[in-house]
């Protein structure tokens, strides 16, 4: 049973969130080559510099913070309002009076599926932003394919992708307990769970934001 409740939600916040996060990783990784080629207006600086910039950008900050920042949205609100319509159904009333421990058989799935789910839709995020300033680059003829390739393999540090991991993990905990949080004590009716859903969202995101900030002091600082 539980078994069960975990596939299933590991399908919905990962397959269901897949297609935003592939959108908004391609314009993404987009904007940052066209946006980065921009900046770097000297001649003395090489066109790979705008491949290891757009990399590590979107490894450390962009593909992490953004993506969770979305899937609070997407997935966040989607398990607000599931478990706020299932308290405002005595759903979960029913469940306990099943002798089944709601908070094991409904938010632990949710919370487990999402800190599975959400490192993986960043690491596929960083992978297409990467494809997308890739076609981006040699569409606007801002920096050719055989420079952006030879610019994502210059100087890589093992370290950022820990951190996009670490923190893809970390705000994945967020964003699902939050959510699970106001989902399960929300009071009253309808109205209360959206309004439940959207103080969710921004809680989550809040946190997210506060906790990019703690994350990125603490694993980059010497």
């Amino acid at each position: 049973m539980y078994w069960k409740e975990f596939m299933h939600q590991c399908r919905e916040i990962g397959i269901g969130s897949l297609a935003i996060v592939l959108i908004i990783s391609v314009f993404l990784g987009a904007v940052m080559t066209v946006q980065t080629a921009y900046q770097l207006v000297s001649s003395f600086i090489p066109l790979t510099t705008i491949a290891v910039v757009v990399r590590d950008s979107m490894l450390l900050e962009l593909s992490p913070t953004i993506i969770c920042i979305v899937l609070a949205g997407v997935a966040g609100s989607k398990i607000a309002s599931e478990l706020g319509n299932m308290r405002v159904s005595e759903q979960i009333d029913a469940l306990e009076i099943m002798g089944i421990n709601t908070k094991t058989y409904l938010i632990a799935p949710k919370i487990l599926a999402s800190m599975i789910m959400v490192p993986c839709l960043v690491i596929i995020s960083v992978v297409v932003a990467l494809w997308g300033g890739l076609m981006a680059g040699a569409a606007t003829g801002i920096i050719d394919s055989e420079s952006y390739m030879r610019g994502l393999t210059m100087e890589f540090m093992e370290l950022n992708v820990i951190v996009a991991l670490s923190k893809a993990f970390v705000f994945s905990i967020l964003l699902s307990s939050i959510s699970a949080y106001f989902g399960y004590n929300v009071k009253g009716g309808a109205l209360e769970i959206g309004r439940s859903s959207t103080l969710a969202v921004v809680i989550s995101c809040v946190f997210i934001l506060l906790a990019d900030y703690i994350l990125t002091f603490l694993l980059l600082n010497p």
